[in-house]
């Protein structure tokens, strides 16, 4: 079992956490997702190899989660719809 931290764009709060968890636990091989809103980051713990963290970090930038630096309008305005999402699916 492994545990990367990732540090993102545009985590504001629990609506945001919660569509980022339901987003990365579809994958098969993710345990768990830890989400820590003030300091951006999230802690996804997995099996496998380090060859699965490109694909979560696309899956995280497809939802308006890039990894930091990397932002851009688009991310903004997805992360805003995420969000809305996660706090309406609660």
């Amino acid at each position: 079992m492994k545990t990367i931290t990732i540090k993102v764009e545009n985590l504001k709060c629990n609506g945001c956490g919660s569509t980022i968890k339901k987003g990365l636990i579809k994958f098969h091989e993710v345990r768990s997702v830890e989400i820590n809103i003030e300091d951006s980051s999230i802690s996804i713990c997995f099996e496998g190899d380090e060859s699965n963290v490109g694909k979560y970090k696309a899956k995280l930038t497809k939802m308006g989660y890039p990894v930091q630096g990397n932002n851009s309008t688009i991310s903004i305005a997805k992360s805003f719809i995420s969000c809305a999402i996660g706090r309406v699916s609660k």
